[in-house]
């Protein structure tokens, strides 16, 4: 196979970025640290000489899907009669043993573990023969859409029973205000509108800091840096115990805070998150959610839940259904519950066959896209200012312009279709809402 490493010419490096919105990130740090360098940075995979895989691992089809990936790049090489470099970072080096990933996986030529990707550079110095060295550029940052994720901590101490992110992520330890600040302010310089805070537990940033250290303050910081832009600020990530008085005082009294609100609550019946090791129960979120309604009652808010837990009865299933009719959240997803092995509930007793969890996951989803699609529906004819994020070719050449509300996150609550616009993307423009399918809207330009 020809090797496609010019041992005289800078390599080109490659990204692939699967999972969430950390990860994502964290690729964008590796990448602009490649652009800070004598490397190349190279988008499509197949002209790469060396690619990075930055992996997921918090469900086993995420490792899964991280794998085939591999497994896809090096077939693709096959094709082509190329060696391409492979280099895997993220969760799954940061959960398995490096011996049984070179044992599984021969083929990479490294595994960076999330903690140890800011020595990326020189992995690939070693794995290539070409050493790094730095150019003039200093941005952090590589920036590809006019908003923004900044993470606001690493790791978590929570321990729910289901999840194995504090055994590859590492204990909760919260970033300072100033680094966060600094970062929101290089990425306002470089023209973002929207910065999105996250973090696996982001209502306990600060805790770790100081007393005086919280949430509310850092909002209310970062919102201050964004008034002169007019830009918006969300928070996503937040546990239900973070919703404090002072936290949804913050968020209603600034501008700059979107009113939307990321609360994954995973269940509603209390055994059942007493088994996840979480608190709470239908009443008691019931109540938190009518609280913010009543204060805002625009307020969007989104969350998550697992489906099919361990011991999971069918009366505790419906009893979620019944929670969620009531709740009537904006946006919702479900998971079906992945038997995580190091996790507790891996050893519970009572898992549940996938059939009947199948089902239940179903039934689940099928209710949050109802109330969803209606809650989308029910925009129709509202004004909303949209940020132009991207442009999509119709089948019939037309062109229609990307773009995404206040009420939007990336990646999850859909997007506004506006046809025929001629605009950039980072454009802002005023729409009246015409059509909805599922959650996506078609804006019509005022």
């Amino acid at each position: 196979m020809q090797n496609t490493l010019d041992k005289k010419a800078a390599p080109r490096v490659a990204f692939v970025t699967l999972g969430c919105a950390k990860n994502e990130v964290d690729t964008d740090k590796m990448r602009a640290a490649i652009l800070a360098s004598n490397y190349e940075l190279e988008q499509e995979i197949e002209h790469a000489d060396v690619v990075v895989v930055n992996s997921c691992s918090f469900l086993q089809e995420a490792t899964q899907e991280s794998i085939d990936t591999i497994l896809e790049i090096l077939e693709q090489d096959q094709e082509l009669g190329r060696d391409t470099k492979l280099i895997l970072s993220g969760c799954v080096p940061s959960r398995y043993k490096a011996d049984e990933l070179k044992e599984a996986l021969p083929e990479v030529s490294a595994f960076v573990r999330a903690q140890d990707e800011e020595g990326l550079l020189s992995v690939i110095s070693e794995i290539t023969g070409i050493e790094a060295h730095s150019n003039d550029s200093v941005s952090t940052r590589t920036l590809e859409a006019p908003y923004a994720y900044v993470k606001i901590s690493e790791g978590c101490d929570r321990m729910c029973t289901f999840c194995a992110i504090p055994f590859i992520r590492g204990r909760y330890v919260s970033r300072s205000q100033d680094e966060i600040i600094a970062e929101v302010k290089e990425l306002i310089g470089h023209g973002v509108q929207e910065i999105i805070l996250i973090g696996q537990d982001t209502g306990v940033w600060g805790e770790d800091l100081s007393e005086d250290a919280n949430l509310a303050d850092l909002l209310k910081a970062c919102a201050k840096e964004l008034e002169p832009i007019d830009g918006r600020l969300k928070i996503l990530y937040l546990q239900p115990e973070g919703l404090n008085d002072k936290l949804i005082k913050t968020i209603k009294d600034t501008p700059q805070i979107s009113n939307y609100i990321d609360i994954p609550l995973q269940h509603s019946s209390a055994r059942v998150l007493e088994l996840m090791n979480r608190e709470g129960g239908s009443q008691y979120y019931l109540e938190v959610i009518e609280k913010i309604r009543k204060l805002m009652p625009d307020m969007v808010i989104r969350s998550t839940f697992i489906s099919g837990f361990p011991s999971e009865t069918e009366e505790e299933h419906q009893e979620l259904l019944d929670f969620l009719e009531q709740a009537q959240f904006d946006f919702a997803g479900v998971f079906m519950y992945s038997a995580e092995e190091g996790t507790k509930a891996y050893r519970m007793d009572g898992h549940i066959d996938e059939d009947t969890k199948l089902r239940r996951a179903q039934e689940v989803k099928d209710l949050l896209d109802e109330i969803g699609f209606a809650k989308t529906q029910a925009r129709v004819g509202d004004e909303c200012e949209v940020i132009i994020e991207d442009f999509e070719e119709l089948e019939d050449g037309s062109v229609e312009a990307l773009g995404r509300a206040w009420f939007q996150a990336p990646d999850s609550d859909g997007i506004v279709h506006i046809p025929n616009l001629n605009a950039q993307i980072g454009d802002r423009v005023r729409v009246r809402f015409v059509e909805s399918f599922a959650y996506d809207l078609e804006g019509e330009v005022l």
